[in-house]
């Protein structure tokens, strides 16, 4: 197999495929485009040799579908040579077969036990700091040749403790400096972190382990499913466009609860494709709708379109009031919502330059939070709160090389 066809490759590519390591780390901050030259590599690697087989495995199996799988089927999808050496690709089962007798599968396990079944010649722990050590020790064990692993360095895990300086492994350390095809727009956000929070920009602007601390929202816990008998309170929605994601939820109550299911998250989307959008993931067009009252001119327009739809009302200290309200309920968030538990993960409130926390949150990644936020204000009222006042604890559930002296080459 060629890399020269539609697969740019990267500097983090060839380190991947060039690397001897038993284990190959790779410790990247956001866009670093670490899971996408992996991926390369495994293809590589199924074509080069029969028989082989590589197991991509996930926290589960909605975040493995938003992210390692979607990569996975971008660079198929985008190699001619790549297609006509896959024999098939089974979507239920979300296995690549290769004429040759190569496979690539993706798959989640529950735990340790559930591990022991099946061997293979490459693992690659997509997100590790979502898989627990019993399962990666499992799989570990029943792996021949070589194992590769990624994560964004929020704050020290088992790779850490019981992996990196030890021998056998490489820890490769990388940002989205590497990734050439990052958008400017993108790389500007992500620097911006730097006057923002400092922690937050060391972990995902320089791929640095960091200890996120002071998170907005720590009440939340991860679901299966929405329950049947639960009450829809209304749907949040957040414009963007070009470089911002829209995003849309639905919130719903039961026994003093809150839960919220991610329904969309998606750029470049205009007003029409956001109403075909709505109608495709089965949105009644008798949901209440709270969208951002910045955007009148887009409310009005889906508002033709049959949506019931408003503008929040924000009014003075919004954020701090929305936010106090979110803070009173158990929020559960659904498995399959898998960009509302990523930007959970990093909002957090701002640190001015002397270290003094500020009443008010980092304003970045919040396509999802800010539409919980307008729903929370305006559909979930102060006095009916009482009983769902929540008592809950503040809590959620060898050797290296960074890349940057590699940049010129």
């Amino acid at each position: 197999m060629t890399n020269d066809e539609n697969h740019e490759a990267t500097i983090l590519f060839k380190h991947n495929y060039s690397s001897t390591a038993h284990i190959v780390v790779n410790q990247g901050g956001t866009s670093s485009g670490k899971t996408y030259a992996i991926e390369q590599v495994l293809f590589c690697l199924a074509c080069e040799t029969e028989k082989q087989v590589i197991t991509v495995v996930g926290q589960d199996i909605p975040n493995l579908k938003a992210g390692a799988l979607r990569d996975a089927l971008a660079i198929y999808n985008n190699s001619e040579t790549l297609r006509s050496a896959v024999k098939d690709y089974n979507k239920s089962e979300r296995i690549f077969e290769f004429h040759n007798g190569s496979l690539i599968e993706f798959k989640s396990y529950d735990n340790g036990q559930d591990a022991k079944s099946g061997k293979r010649d490459y693992l690659f722990v997509n997100e590790a700091n979502g898989v627990e050590w019993p399962i990666y020790t499992e799989l570990a064990l029943r792996t021949k040749k070589r194992i590769f692993i990624d994560y964004n360095p929020n704050t020290e895990f088992w790779v850490h403790d019981q992996l990196i300086g030890k021998p056998g492994v490489e820890l490769i350390i990388s940002d989205h400096r590497h990734n050439p095809f990052l958008d400017q727009h993108t790389r500007d956000k992500i620097e911006m972190l730097r006057d923002i929070d400092k922690e937050l920009w060391k972990v995902y602007a320089r791929g640095i382990t960091g200890k996120i601390t002071g998170l907005v929202l720590n009440n939340w816990f991860l679901c299966n499913e929405i329950p049947k008998d639960a009450a829809l309170v209304a749907a949040g929605l957040d414009f963007g466009f070009t470089n911002d994601e829209t995003g849309f939820i639905q919130i719903y109550r039961q026994n003093g609860e809150l839960w919220v299911d991610e329904l969309i998250y998606q750029t470049g989307l205009t007003n029409s494709d956001i109403s075909a959008k709505m109608v495709e993931v089965g949105v009644s067009k008798t949901t209440p709708i709270v969208a951002d009252s910045a955007e009148p001119k887009s409310i009005e327009d889906l508002r033709r379109l049959g949506w019931r739809i408003t503008g929040a009302k924000k009014g003075p200290d919004s954020v701090k009031n929305s936010i106090d309200i979110l803070r009173r309920f158990k929020i559960n968030i659904t498995r399959r919502s898998v960009n509302l538990r990523k930007e959970l993960a990093r909002y957090k409130w701002r640190v001015d330059q002397s270290g003094k926390v500020l009443n008010e949150p980092v304003d970045s990644w919040n396509h999802l939070i800010d539409p919980l936020r307008y729903v929370a204000l305006n559909k979930l009222k102060i006095n009916k709160l009482a009983a769902a006042t929540s008592r809950l604890p503040h809590q959620v559930n060898a050797h290296g090389y960074t890349l940057d002296n590699l940049l010129s080459i």
